[in-house]
């Protein structure tokens, strides 16, 4: 196929998630306030694991990945989407929307694996407790996390080559407020079959096989739990995962009623609304969910605070040092 031929569309008009001038103002004031959360409360995760040693463990670096993927994630699609919100200009050259698409479909999908990841690390931590050591070493969750990335964004590629394949000749109106590649199959001018095969088959695969990794794990991991005698015991355990799932259902819940329904059900309105909480809300909430329910982190955030505050006012006053017992 001609170059020629590809690029008789040289760029694309994003309608935006609203046709109501009047609301793009206040959306523009929320959205930017939930992004900046997001950089904030996923930068703060990541300095904080990294810089406290009792949390350099598995657990905490797939945390620490998961961190910084909800980051780019949502600079990917956020920032475009903000500026359109001002801007009387919503277009996107054809190459950034191709770019756009690129990362997209690399930052979901490792999302996908590194939340499957993070399930093996818990199934292994409690049902094979004994040998959590030896099968979770350094090598072993270094090896999984950058097999995740190079994975995923391999993935990515392949899909980004199939759309750069295609010929967009007519209209170049995307009816969405990024490059996503549903609304991308809709407006080409060429057979797309190819690209929905791929998408059916292999993309399927990425998304399904780890959602079924966290499947069977964590029926794992709730027959180990209702087999230990105490009730305080079980719930001790079980509150080390909550947080990871409370993660799962939201990423998969927004992600599945997005792209795996019946066509016939498909409205342009819930699917803006749909792809914003897995952009911009998710993301944003993610280092929350873990922060409040993870004792841990929250005391490593603690003494990190604590460290910050007394260094910037020198000696710690005397009536702190007696009362300390209440700061723990």
């Amino acid at each position: 196929m001609e170059k020629k031929n590809q690029t008789a569309v040289t760029e694309f008009l994003l309608l935006g998630i609203t046709d109501h001038v009047e609301l793009r103002g206040p959306l523009f004031v929320i959205f930017l306030v939930m992004y900046l959360m997001n950089l904030l409360g996923n930068g703060t995760m990541i300095l904080v694991i990294s810089g406290n040693s009792q949390l350099h463990s598995p657990m905490y670096f797939f945390l620490c990945n998961l961190s910084f993927v909800d980051m780019c994630f949502s600079s990917v699609t956020v920032p475009k989407m903000l500026s359109n919100l001002i801007s009387d200009k919503n277009t996107i050259s054809f190459s950034d929307c191709i770019t756009q698409l690129y990362f997209f479909a690399a930052f979901a999908t490792t999302e996908c694996v590194l939340l499957s990841v993070m399930a093996y690390d818990r199934y292994v931590a409690i049902c094979n407790p004994l040998h959590y050591v030896t099968i979770m070493n350094k090598k072993a969750w270094a090896s999984m996390s950058a097999a995740s990335f190079i994975i995923c964004f391999l993935h990515a590629l392949l899909h980004t080559l199939l759309v750069y394949r295609l010929s967009f000749c007519s209209s170049n109106k995307i009816q969405h407020f990024f490059c996503d590649i549903t609304p991308l199959l809709q407006l080409s001018c060429t057979d797309t079959s190819i690209n929905e095969l791929v998408i059916f088959t292999q993309g399927s695969l990425v998304v399904i096989l780890p959602f079924l990794i966290i499947l069977i794990s964590y029926i794992h991991i709730i027959n180990s739990i209702l087999k230990i005698p105490s009730t305080g015991g079980r719930y001790k355990t079980f509150s080390t995962c909550s947080s990871h799932l409370t993660v799962v259902f939201l990423f998969y819940g927004t992600l599945t009623f997005m792209y795996f329904r019946p066509s016939s059900s498909y409205s342009l309105e819930k699917d803006k609304i749909t792809s914003v909480v897995y952009n911009v809300v998710s993301p944003m909430l993610n280092p929350f969910i873990y922060s409040l329910r993870n004792r841990d982190v929250k005391m490593a955030l603690k003494k990190a605070l604590q460290t910050k505050v007394f260094s910037s006012k020198g000696r710690i006053p005397r009536f702190m040092k007696r009362n300390s017992v209440f700061l723990s």
